[in-house]
C-alpha cells in the first residue's frame, strides 16, 4: 500500500483507537489528531465522573497510542471553524470523523424549559471541568429528579448525593469541588420508565451507588416487574441477572439513617415538569409491562415534589458543516464507515467512526470494533483515494498559523498533563484538572 497521511478529526476514544489500528496495520501510516479541545481523550476525560478510577486506566492506554511517533496532536483547532473541508482534502489523503455525542437528546414534555431543569451533557460537562461550560453550577434544590435508566443518570445522582469531601480524592477540578460543597440535595429521585430488567444500569455502577457511607440507596418496590419478557432477558444476559439482584438487594434493605437518599422508581414514565416560574414538581405516569419488554402507561399519576429535573435520556452528535447527516438518527449517514452522500453513494476519502457514526450507544471500549470497522474500509479503498495536494506534515500547521489558530501540539500537551499532576502532588491528590481554556493553552504554550 502507499504511505497514507490521515486526519482524525476527535481525539477521544474513537478517534484514537482509529489512529492506533491504522498505523499498526500499515507501517506507512501517519496520523493527525484534530481536536478542538485543549487536551485529548474526549468522553474520556469530560464526560465520565471524577470518581471512576477505572477510567484512569483507560487514559493510559490512549496516553501511549497518543505518543507515537507516527501520530501527532493537534489540539485547540475546531473543524469548521479553523478548517473547512477543501483543507482537509489538500493536505490529507484521508479524512476520519470521530467527533463522538455532546448533545443533549431533547425531552417533549410540558414544563421541560422551567429554570430547574437541565440536560445531562451540561451538567456532566460542568463536573467532569469542561473548558467550554460555565465555572459555576446552582445546585440549591433540596429535592432533584433524575430521568433516565443508563448510567449517565446513576453518574448524576451519584454526584449529586455524594459530599464534596469524598471526592477529594480524585481530579476533581477546584472550581467543581467548591460547588459542590454548596450542594443542597438530600433526596435523589431516578425515574425509569421501565422495569427492573429492562434498564441500562450496568452492575459496576448500580452497585458503586451504595460505596458512600453517606448516601441510602432506596429502591421502591411499586413497579419491581418481572413478567415474562423480563425473565427471558435475566435468563439470556449474565449483567441483566446481576442488575436485577442488586436491585433487589436495596429493595430488602433496611435505609442507615444516611443523611443523603437515592430513590429508584421502576415503571414511571415522565409526562410533565410542574411549576410556574421554576420547577416545582415532576408528574410520572405509572406504566405497566406489556410482555414484550416494552411498557404503557396506565393512566394513573404520581407528583414528587423537586425543585430541579436533570434529563438523562441519551445523548446526539451535533451536525459537521458539508457533511451529509441523518438528522433524525444523529449520525453521519455511512456504510461500514464510508461517508455517503445524498444519493447514498461514498464520498472519495471520507470517513467516521464512534459515536457519530453508530449512535451513543455502547461502552467505550465498544469502540475499538467500530474503528477497526471503518479503517477496514479505509485501507480497502487506499489505493483508489486521490492524494493530497500538500503531502508535507508541515503545511497543514502553515495553513492553521495564517488562520491566526493557536495550536497545542503533543509537546504542549505534554506540558499540560506535567502541570496537572503536579497540581495534584502538591495537594496530596493524583491530578487537579485546569479548566478555563486560557489557562489551558498558555500552560501547554509555555
Amino acid at each position: 500500500m502507499r504511505d497514507l497521511r490521515l486526519a482524525v478529526v476527535g481525539a477521544g476514544p474513537a478517534g484514537i483507537y482509529a489512529a492506533d489500528i491504522v498505523t499498526q496495520e500499515h507501517p506507512g501510516a501517519h496520523v493527525d489528531l484534530i481536536e478542538r479541545l485543549p487536551a485529548p481523550f474526549g468522553l474520556v476525560r469530560y464526560g465520565v465522573a471524577p470518581d471512576h478510577p477505572r477510567i484512569k486506566e483507560i487514559v493510559k492506554a490512549l496516553q501511549r497510542v497518543v505518543r507515537r511517533d507516527r501520530i501527532r496532536f493537534v489540539g485547540n483547532v475546531s473543524y469548521g471553524v479553523d478548517l473547512k473541508l477543501d483543507d482537509l482534502r489538500r493536505y490529507y489523503d484521508a479524512v476520519v470523523f470521530a467527533t463522538g455525542a455532546m448533545a443533549d437528546r431533547p425531552l417533549d414534555i410540558p414544563g421541560i424549559d422551567l429554570p430547574g431543569s437541565y440536560g445531562a451533557a451540561d451538567f456532566v460537562s460542568w463536573y467532569a471541568g469542561h473548558p467550554d461550560v460555565p465555572r459555576d453550577w446552582p445546585l440549591e434544590a433540596r429535592e432533584v429528579a433524575v430521568i433516565g435508566a443508563g448510567n449517565v443518570a446513576l453518574d448524576i445522582a451519584r454526584m449529586l448525593a455524594k459530599p464534596a469531601d469524598e471526592q477529594l480524592s480524585t481530579e476533581i477540578a477546584g472550581n467543581v469541588y467548591q460547588g459542590l460543597k454548596l450542594n443542597h440535595a438530600t433526596d435523589v429521585h431516578v425515574f425509569a420508565r421501565r422495569g427492573p430488567a429492562q434498564i441500562k444500569f450496568t452492575p459496576m455502577e448500580l452497585r458503586e451507588l451504595s460505596h458512600s457511607p453517606s448516601v441510602d440507596v432506596i429502591v421502591h418496590p411499586e413497579g419491581f416487574e418481572i413478567d415474562e419478557a423480563s425473565q427471558a432477558a435475566i435468563n439470556a444476559s449474565k449483567g441483566t441477572r446481576l442488575v436485577v439482584d442488586t436491585l433487589l438487594k436495596y429493595v430488602e434493605a433496611e435505609p442507615t439513617g444516611a443523611p443523603h437518599r437515592i430513590h429508584i422508581h421502576l415503571c414511571h414514565a415522565p409526562v410533565e415538569i410542574l411549576g410556574s416560574d421554576r420547577v416545582e414538581g415532576l408528574r410520572t405516569e405509572i406504566t405497566q409491562l406489556q410482555g414484550d419488554g416494552t411498557a404503557k402507561g396506565t393512566g394513573e399519576y404520581v407528583d414528587t415534589p423537586v425543585q430541579a429535573v436533570y434529563r438523562a435520556v441519551g445523548y446526539l452528535s451535533s451536525h459537521l458543516p458539508e457533511i451529509p447527516f441523518d438528522h433524525q438518527a444523529g449520525v453521519i449517514t455511512n456504510d461500514r464507515g464510508r461517508v455517503l452522500d445524498l444519493d447514498g453513494v461514498p464520498l472519495p476519502g471520507l470517513y467516521v467512526t464512534g459515536w457519530v457514526k453508530r449512535g451513543p450507544i455502547g461502552l467505550i471500549g465498544h469502540t475499538k470494533s467500530d474503528a477497526a470497522e471503518t479503517i477496514a474500509s479505509l485501507l480497502a479503498d487506499i489505493d483508489s483515494l486521490p492524494p493530497p495536494e500538500i503531502p508535507d506534515p508541515q503545511g497543514i500547521l502553515e495553513h492553521l498559523a495564517g488562520r491566526g489558530a493557536t495550536v497545542i501540539d503533543s509537546d504542549g500537551w505534554a506540558r499540560l498533563d506535567a502541570h496537572e499532576i503536579a497540581l495534584g502532588e502538591a495537594a496530596g491528590r493524583e491530578r487537579i484538572k485546569v479548566v478555563p481554556r486560557e489557562d489551558m493553552v498558555n500552560i501547554a504554550n509555555g
